[in-house]
């Protein structure tokens, strides 16, 4: 069950890096929805490899195919199937590598769990997996925006050392996708990309994090005790390659705060129950309070360099490695729209538990409501 992800809006991804291709099944869709193969290729377009020198040169344009579930335009309310097919893979160029575990890689893990291991392109530990996660976030994305007018606000928000300044803005889109880094600062996005190229070129990678908000999420969303919020987001965000840290709201920088300055004061405004402050992240108690959800994703380096490293067989002898293939200099640019995607997935399952659990529930007071 490793590969299935939610509970009500259920997806099940499968494929592999040199594959035939990669596919997801989206069970618990509503019916009725509007989606077009355009809508998931926009959000696959901004995942896909080759779209500047600071990402692989792996030419894939991954073109979504619908399957099934949806009729003339419209999902069906049964299961959706979306696949896209592998064009430029190239098992060979991981020949000399079959033998050998990759450091920092799954290799190892995998030959341990399985005792078999696809070692062409990693496989299934593959990044290449969240095209899946892409195509149906996209659909998850359309029934968040339709239903509750929800907003994303995902960028780079620092690649190694070098960070934008703290920001409270609301960053569109459009600006976060105007540069290759996908950083909406432009002085610091300049200073990202000279600092992957000059990696790049060094045979070396870098890593960073990415800040996600999103506006326009409905107080209510969360199941305690297991199956809060933001425990959910962690998972989601800590499943995707090459993550090594989830922080939301404060973060760990609430540790060195007081409980007078981190507790988030109720206010009323405009009739409304709104937080003065949001170190909480729009999230207390495991549910959504009707405030912005903010949160931070850390991506290690590319653990695939173009540099001598030490590593071992798998007879077990003691040997040597240089990465080869097509890879990111710095993962972040493209893992901008899979922290959306998978972000996108939890609270639209959210968002139909909570209206399953609350069918019966009387209508809330005007002073209740959060927005």
């Amino acid at each position: 069950m490793g590969s299935t992800f939610g509970k009500i809006f259920q997806i099940s991804t499968f494929g592999e890096s040199h594959g035939k291709g990669i596919g997801v099944v989206i069970d618990g869709c509503p019916p009725m929805l509007e989606i077009s193969p355009e809508e998931i290729q926009r959000e696959l377009a901004r995942r896909r490899p080759g779209q500047s020198e600071l990402s692989t040169p792996r030419n894939e344009a991954d073109c979504v195919e619908i399957l099934s579930g949806v009729y003339r335009g419209k999902t069906t309310g049964t299961p959706i199937a979306l696949f896209v097919a592998n064009v430029d893979q190239r098992p060979a160029a991981y020949a000399k590598m079959r033998e050998l575990f990759r450091p920092s890689h799954a290799d190892f893990a995998y030959a341990q769990k399985y005792g078999i291991r696809d070692p062409d392109g990693g496989g299934r530990a593959s990044a290449r997996e969240t095209i899946a996660r892409v195509a149906a976030g996209a659909i998850a994305k359309k029934i968040l925006a339709q239903v509750c007018g929800c907003e994303f606000s995902c960028y780079v928000e620092s690649v190694e050392k070098i960070a934008m300044p703290a920001s409270d803005e609301f960053f569109p889109q459009k600006k976060v996708d105007s540069a290759p880094i996908r950083c909406p600062d432009p002085a610091t996005a300049e200073k990202m990309s000279a600092r992957v190229r000059e990696a790049k070129a060094a045979g070396d990678s870098v890593g960073g994090t990415i800040r996600c908000k999103i506006r326009g999420v409905p107080a209510g969303l969360g199941e305690p005790v297991f199956d809060r919020l933001e425990a959910d987001l962690a998972k989601a965000m800590l499943s995707i390659p090459a993550t090594k840290g989830f922080e939301i709201g404060s973060g760990f920088s609430g540790t060195k705060m007081t409980g007078s300055q981190h507790n988030d004061a109720f206010v009323l405004r405009d009739g409304a129950v709104r937080t003065k402050t949001n170190n909480s992240g729009g999230v207390q108690g495991g549910i959504s309070n009707g405030e912005e959800i903010n949160f931070r994703v850390a991506f290690k380096p590319t653990p695939t360099i173009a540099q001598k490293q030490q590593t071992v067989d798998t007879a077990g002898n003691a040997s040597e490695i240089v990465g080869t293939g097509r890879h990111d200099p710095c993962v972040l640019p493209r893992a901008v729209p899979i922290v959306e995607a998978m972000a996108a997935l939890v609270l639209v399952d959210h968002l139909l538990r909570q209206q399953a659990t609350n069918i019966l529930k009387p209508p809330q007071t005007p002073a209740a409501k959060s927005r």
